[in-house]
């Protein structure tokens, strides 16, 4: 039974385009902007984040837009984007604005509405659940309700061509595309398993904020974790100092000092040198504890050292992640020890 809130179904990061001769692959534009789903009621459409949150009071004008093309029962998988006719691109930062707009999400609305680009169709207007069924069925029943859709709803562009794929990464990138996710034409909907697969045009990845140096009203740089699949908070890097509009932004954000019961931070204060790999500075890093909360998107380089992976080189911060929690950001597998006489 299709309930609220489903757990979306997720993409595997990948290096390399699978080929179209794998299993039938389609592949789909990778948008720069967050995955919701919409869900149809007898109140209106209600949007949930990929964590399960509510946005519909972030995104009032567009879920009135969805309640007047989606028939009661409809349930939409897509990603909400901001179009800034400026850059003439998507904006993650528009779509940022509206958890910090307050009393301003009206005038925020009017002057940078949100679209929703529909990539999947989980439930009809008949109440039958679609995700047994295979996507391509389900994309027909996708194109069919949103034939007359207006421009705040779109259907996301698809292809089965692998030529035509690899000139979206290239031609649409200057547009906000991020890259390309790869799926099967036979594949079922499974909620919470990474049964797709994304390529990315510039590799990123999320991480947990759980430290800053300098102070909360003015970071320096981030400290950077992922819990282990034990639950445990583990270092796995720092960022180069943040420019100034850039601290600016994450002092206004959810960073609070660590509140730990007994324990304290997880982490020793100041953070030992050897946890950096900065082999010109060698002294302890002073550092601001903080709960564990704030998700972030970092690029950085391929180098990792030990066994939980840490970034042998400073990151670059790219943008706060406000529609991820701490639990969508990857654990790291940390190895078992080894029984002797035995498996």
């Amino acid at each position: 039974m299709l309930r609220w809130p489903v757990e979306p179904m997720r993409a595997a990061g990948s290096a390399d385009l699978p080929p179209a001769s794998a299993g039938g692959a389609i592949y789909e534009p990778k948008w720069d902007g967050f995955r919701a789903i919409a869900w149809a009621g007898d109140d209106g459409v209600r949007l949930q984040s990929r964590p399960g949150r509510d946005l519909s009071g972030y995104f009032p004008e567009l879920c009135a837009v969805l309640s007047t093309c989606l028939p009661r029962r409809v349930v939409l998988d897509g990603e909400l984007v901001i179009w800034d006719e400026r850059a003439g691109r998507t904006s993650f930062d528009l779509l940022q604005r509206r958890f910090r707009a307050g009393r301003r999400i009206a005038e925020e609305a009017a002057r940078y509405p949100g679209h929703f680009v529909a990539f999947d169709m989980l439930r009809d207007a008949r109440g039958q659940e679609l995700m047994d069924q295979p996507l391509s069925r389900r994309r027909r029943r996708l194109e069919r309700l949103l034939a007359s859709a207006g421009p705040q709803v779109t259907l996301c562009p698809q292809t089965a061509d692998e030529s035509m794929a690899r000139s979206w990464l290239v031609e649409w990138s200057a547009s906000g595309i991020e890259g390309l996710v790869v799926k099967r034409a036979q594949g079922r909907y499974e909620p919470g398993r990474a049964g797709w697969v994304k390529v990315k045009t510039r590799q990123t990845e999320d991480c947990i904020v759980a430290g800053v140096t300098g102070t909360l009203e003015r970071p320096v740089s981030l400290l950077l974790a992922r819990f282990d699949d034990r639950g445990v908070l583990r270092f796995v890097g720092q960022t180069h100092r943040l420019p100034a509009e850039r601290r600016r932004e994450l002092a206004g954000m959810r960073t609070m000092p660590f509140r730990g019961e007994d324990s304290g931070h997880p982490w020793p204060c100041p953070l030992p040198a050897g946890w950096t790999a900065d082999l010109a500075d060698r002294t302890a890093v002073p550092y601001v504890p903080v709960e564990p909360h704030l998700v972030v998107e970092v690029d950085a380089d391929t180098a990792r050292d030990g066994p939980f992976a840490r970034f042998r080189h400073r990151c670059r911060f790219v943008r706060v992640r406000p529609d991820l929690q701490p639990a969508d950001v990857a654990h790291i597998s940390t190895p078992r020890p080894l029984v002797r006489g035995g498996v």
